[in-house]
């Protein structure tokens, strides 16, 4: 009671003040919304907006989507505009990119995008590259290195020289898992000096073990199939300025010789990767990691430099093509950067 009385004896303002600091207050929850809804409200709203988007795919319209992520958009846009197919994604994903082309804003669902490898050339070789079409170029030319290198339970290998293609393509025969050999198609004509060893019936090369095509001491230079040559072609101009490259040439992908090429890195102090597929994701971005994350790295004098193509689909003139992949004057300028001279 006594200190009720003493609150009443005191002027208004002072009360409110006390009574402000006794009530703590807590901010209102925020709104939950799961991210099956979200992505129904995001669709639902684009199809509100704009009469030029439509939905396609496996059970999306009268059974409200596998994953219910289309819950009842059917019965509010009707058979026009939410989009039953037949289970066909190769199919389906082109009716998709053909729309699109047309003026239409298609969205592709897959019922599990485990099943979009079924449309992969769909949405590779028609959606990602036909703003550049003028030829085959993007479509017929492309590093799949990065692509199978990515897959466990795969073995990859990439030969360069006529040695590489005869000692791999036998082991790969024998191995008894699945082997991808990676070969370049601009290679086939192309001759090579065929050791005796090579010549024999009993030779292999073996999967999963890089080689040094050339001595050096200042500089690791790590490549794999066509874009080999053009390193030894660097190594030999940059010998001439008094700088020795280390060039090896890795023969396989998966698994990677990351031996081999941390001893290098550890005895030359620098490394520059060189590869003909795009950068994002590439072979040469996973060699610089794994240099990063292991006991090489303490040896580097300077930052890793990638050499890689252009990050465009292959362009059809033949000047826009030489500019899209490695050529020995990138390598070369790549080397004095790492080096800096």
């Amino acid at each position: 009671m006594a200190a009720v009385s003493g609150l009443v004896r005191r002027p208004l303002r002072e009360v409110s003040g006390l009574l402000k600091r006794r009530f703590h207050w807590t901010a209102p929850a925020a709104l939950q919304v799961t991210v099956r809804d979200a992505i129904n409200q995001g669709m639902d709203e684009e199809l509100e907006r704009d009469e030029k988007v439509f939905l396609l795919g496996e059970e999306v319209a009268q059974y409200d989507g596998a994953y219910k992520v289309s819950r009842g958009l059917w019965k509010k846009y009707g058979d026009k505009r939410i989009i039953d197919t037949p289970i066909s994604e190769m199919g389906f994903a082109g009716i998709a990119v053909g729309a699109a082309m047309a003026g239409l804003r298609p969205i592709c669902e897959f019922m599990t995008f485990n099943f979009s490898m079924q449309a992969i050339d769909q949405v590779i070789n028609s959606a990602a590259k036909t703003y550049y079409m003028s030829g085959v170029a993007a479509q017929h030319s492309q590093c799949f290195a990065a692509w199978y290198g990515h897959c466990p339970g795969l073995k990859v290998v990439s030969p360069w020289n006529s040695e590489d293609a005869k000692g791999l393509i036998k082991s790969a025969i024998r191995d008894n898992n699945p082997v991808v050999v990676l070969e370049n198609e601009l290679m086939y004509g192309v001759p090579f000096e065929f050791p005796p060893e090579a010549q024999s019936k009993d030779f292999l090369i073996p999967i999963g073990k890089a080689k040094i095509e050339r001595q050096g001491t200042h500089i690791t230079v790590v490549s794999h199939s066509r874009p080999v040559g053009h390193c030894l072609e660097a190594a030999a101009v940059l010998s001439k300025e008094g700088v020795e490259c280390e060039v090896i040439n890795m023969r396989t992908i998966r698994p990677m010789d990351m031996e081999t090429i941390e001893a290098s890195v550890v005895k030359t102090n620098h490394l520059v990767t060189v590869e003909g597929g795009w950068p994002q994701f590439g072979v040469g971005a996973e060699i610089c990691a794994r240099i990063m994350e292991g006991p090489a790295f303490n040896f580097l004098d300077a930052p890793a430099v990638r050499v890689t193509g252009a990050d465009v689909p292959m362009p059809y003139a033949k000047i826009l093509e030489d500019n899209s992949i490695p050529q020995v004057k990138d390598i070369i300028f790549a080397i004095k950067k790492t080096l800096n001279i």
